[in-house]
């Protein structure tokens, strides 16, 4: 994968921007509030189409440009994937609706047809690290969740049609949960949505048991030479339908218990969910929710059999973080067969000098890496010099001479 050409027009503090792409290591350098993330966020947006800034893509519009009646973002990309030169373009348009009222379009072509982005996340591979991405480790389970969803979308070509199918069935079927509890009805009418739900959330649940035992194996590889073989990672996934039965009489299993379920296929998935649902109908239909299934999957990171969001150090959890991103990089370009373009947000300001050589290392094989800092002395003096860099100030990225 290599990005050759981005043009961005009204995109956060950036009204403008077209520049092209060399295939070295790029370092955007500036103050802070600048538009180097920016730069970063659209790139990944070309990838996911959303932000891991906000869920609102109405903010990622121009501020002074969103003041229009009419106002429009424009971000395209030249990329080559393969032997295969491609444009993708996406396109983000507030338009006038109702009393001074606005609403956001989207609009998304590849090659100058337009898609459903559901057809086309992952057409273009992106990984990005940002501080802020301390969340997947320290945050909700939502955070979690999100960070599998845009992993997955990016590798494998159905998911986000299905979990968009998923979510849709997941509504529906929670309204009917809470009108059968309202009006005393026969909760056989849950069947038809039962029978939804475990189709897809079914097929959700082994993509992300598989993906996450093969990130695993990269973490696990990563993290180990990052800590010079003094700490051993494991990711623990906690499906909220666990598919693999409980041994008898065991109520649980301890967090630091791996646990294969590597054998289980799609139809033993689908039939012990079911039966799960049929189990837990009145439960359910109490609560006017719908209590399983992949919106409450968990993921869990595991360090010398602790927990890194309970017990883990501010250093072990960058470095965690560090492994599980450079692992994302890895297992994308085992899945896709294409290195996705990595986007490292003031990554070396987070990283003591050891840790920034080995992730020095681990970039600048075959892969196409943007950095921004504040500072290039966080580099070493002869990456800097191979490197292309760029100045940004004020929403302007000039490449320096």
């Amino acid at each position: 994968m290599y990005l050759k050409h981005l043009s961005l027009t009204n995109f956060r503090s950036l009204a403008r921007l077209d520049v092209e792409l060399p295939r070295r290591a790029v370092v955007l350098v500036g103050s802070n509030a600048q538009g180097k993330t920016s730069v970063l966020e659209a790139i990944y947006f070309l990838a996911a189409f959303t932000s891991f800034q906000t869920h609102a893509d109405r903010q990622i519009v121009n501020f002074h440009e969103a003041k229009n009646p009419l106002a429009v973002t424009r971000l395209v990309a030249d990329y080559q994937r393969g032997k295969t030169k491609h444009r993708i373009e996406a396109r983000l348009i507030l338009e006038p609706t109702g009393v001074n009222g606005q609403r956001l379009r989207k609009e998304i072509l590849l090659d100058g047809v337009k898609r459903h982005v559901s057809d086309i996340v992952g057409h273009f591979n992106a990984v990005i690290f940002v501080p802020q991405m301390s969340q997947i480790i320290e945050g909700g389970p939502d955070e979690r969740r999100r960070y599998l969803n845009l992993a997955l979308a990016q590798t494998v070509p159905s998911y986000a049609r299905v979990l968009s199918d998923y979510s849709q069935a997941l509504t529906q079927r929670n309204a009917l949960l809470k009108a059968l509890y309202e009006r005393s009805a026969d909760g056989s009418q849950l069947q038809v949505w039962d029978e939804t739900l475990v189709r897809l959330g079914a097929q959700i649940i082994l993509w992300r048991i598989q993906a996450v035992q093969e990130i695993e194996r990269y973490a696990s590889r990563i993290h180990h030479e990052l800590t010079h073989g003094s700490e051993s990672l494991r990711l623990a996934f906690e499906p909220a339908y666990d598919p693999l039965p409980k041994p008898e009489m065991q109520l649980g299993l301890k967090l630091d218990t791996p646990i294969d379920r590597s054998a289980l296929e799609l139809d033993e998935i689908q039939q012990g969910f079911l039966a799960r649902l049929k189990q837990i109908r009145s439960e359910e239909i109490l609560r006017g929710v719908t209590t399983i299934g992949p919106h409450r999957d968990d993921l869990r990171f595991i360090i010398n059999k602790a927990d890194v969001s309970d017990y883990g150090s501010r250093g072990q959890l960058r470095t965690t973080l560090l492994a599980l991103k450079l692992a994302e990089v890895e297992w994308m370009k085992e899945r896709t067969g294409e290195v996705p373009v990595i986007l490292l947000d003031e990554v070396m300001a987070e990283l003591d000098t050891q840790r920034r050589v080995d992730l020095l290392k681990y970039v600048s094989q075959d892969s196409q890496v943007l950095f921004t800092t504040t500072d290039t002395n966080s580099f070493a003096p002869d990456f800097i010099t191979q490197a292309e860099v760029w100045d940004v100030k004020g929403g302007v990225v000039q490449p320096r001479k």
